[in-house]
């Protein structure tokens, strides 16, 4: 069991940039895989960015609208998620989780992923 709380989000103007955080607890983090997922008012959730337990490997989703850039502190138990050169289609509700299961894809689907933060809310103004 982990537990996991984001926090960071907020309101934005486009071109802007915003620093999501997810601290963690429970169990060790460094054991855990780590992803950031987002969910665009009336559509489902969708993969954002993927670290491995040690940071040394990332992936990010293609069809993303700005650039975004994931990082993990094992020390200090947290996960970080920069968003740069924002637009309106980066409002969404922005949530980690930490991966538990093995799967084909190299990030893994939505059900590789056990134990979700509450989520923050990104708004781009424009």
């Amino acid at each position: 069991q982990v537990q996991l709380v984001e926090s960071g989000g907020g309101l934005v103007q486009s071109g802007g940039s915003l620093r999501l955080s997810c601290a963690a607890s429970g169990r060790t983090f460094s054991h855990y895989p780590m992803g950031w997922f987002r969910q665009i008012r009336g559509k489902e959730r969708e993969f954002v960015a993927f670290i491995d337990s040690s940071g040394g490997l990332t992936y990010y989703g293609k069809s993303m609208q700005g650039r975004f850039t994931i990082t993990r502190d094992n020390d200090k138990n947290t996960l970080s998620l920069q968003l740069s050169s924002l637009n309106s289609e980066a409002t969404a509700v922005y949530y980690c989780a930490a991966r538990v299961r093995l799967s084909g894809a190299e990030y893994g689907p939505l059900s590789d992923y056990a134990y979700w933060g509450q989520g923050t809310q990104v708004t781009v103004s424009s």
